[in-house]
């Protein structure tokens, strides 16, 4: 099979698609055939060491994938052979096939392409978790969601107006912009052009926010935190800015706020049921037409670094895919 191999830590560029041998799963394992693989953050920084993970060498990048289950391991009983699926995979879906262990796959809605599928679990799982689990989010409430038409961030704007919040959604572009407001965004922000918290406090009549969904980080974060309403939530999804703020911890107490971490790769293994209701809930909400991921940008799996600069140069508006078959 052939699959794209990072043999050592450094650019996209320095990635190679090579022949190799197709895996061998384990008891609790499936053989996936990947028709369709999504781009994410972590892949940007998984291949240049700089993710809380290190996958031993050489290894494809990759975090999520869809397709077809070519082999079932014998302690694995709610897939088979031909049912067509979305995994979670850690890495590894930049190629032809991957194993993956049972527990981290979803049988595909039947109306969903592979492209949405392998588009669908990280940044959908992801938010999920944050605005459910982590923020406790409310019908009713605000919702500050900063890079809004990334992939999480997109998602995090239609899981938010789906839950009957009021969804601010801030980006550094009018063209950004738009694309949150297609997903169902109330109001909006761009704010390389005015100051984030200012347009905050005006928009919320000087209340401030209720939670702020952050995948961001950087300067955005300093001025975000001050935006929170009293009893505020400020989700801390990721540092795509590159920069990894510090918080003034006063803040928290003179609002009662809350800071709260969100690590959904974490939940998936620590609350499998609960992430399983959470999967039931989106693809629900699937159905209805209230969420639906937006692949801006396909490639060809010879193409994987320029997919991954895609998205590693802030340059991709909603999910890059990356097409095996």
């Amino acid at each position: 099979m052939k699959a794209v191999l990072c043999k050592a830590f450094g650019p996209a560029e320095d990635l190679v698609l090579e022949d190799v041998a197709s895996p061998t799963i384990k008891k609790n394992e499936i053989l996936l055939d990947v028709h369709a693989a999504g781009v994410n953050f972590p892949d940007t920084l998984i291949i240049e060491g700089k993710y809380q993970f290190k996958p031993p060498f050489p290894f494809s990048p990759g975090g999520e994938a869809a397709g077809v289950v070519a082999e079932v391991g014998e302690k694995v009983s709610h897939l088979k052979p031909g049912d067509r699926v979305m995994a979670l995979t850690g890495w590894g879906s930049f190629a032809e096939q991957v194993a993956v262990p049972g527990y981290n796959v979803l049988p595909m809605p039947d109306a969903m392409d592979y492209a949405t599928a392998a588009a669908f679990s990280m940044t959908y799982g992801t938010s999920m978790h944050a605005l459910k689990q982590r923020a406790n989010l409310q019908a009713g409430e605000t919702l500050l969601v900063l890079g809004a038409s990334g992939g999480v961030g997109l998602a995090a704007v239609e899981i938010g107006k789906a839950m009957g919040a009021r969804v601010i959604a801030a980006a550094s572009s009018a063209e950004k912009l738009e694309v949150a407001k297609n997903a169902g965004a109330d109001e909006l922000i761009n704010y390389s052009e005015t100051s984030l918290k200012d347009a905050v406090r005006k928009l919320t009549n000087g209340q401030g926010v209720d939670v702020i969904y952050d995948p961001v980080g950087g300067d955005l974060f300093d001025e975000a935190v001050r935006t929170l309403n009293w009893r505020g939530r400020l989700l801390v999804v990721g540092f795509a800015s590159g920069r990894i703020p510090e918080l003034p911890i006063n803040l928290t107490l003179l609002k009662g706020a809350s800071v709260v971490g969100v690590f959904w790769g974490a939940f998936t293994q620590r609350e499998p049921e609960a992430n399983l209701a959470n999967f039931q809930e989106l693809f629900a909400m699937y159905a209805k037409g209230q969420i639906k991921p937006l692949v801006s940008q396909t490639y060809g799996l010879e193409d994987y670094a320029a997919a991954i600069n895609a998205l590693g140069q802030r340059k991709a508006v909603g999910k890059v895919v990356v097409k095996v078959r």
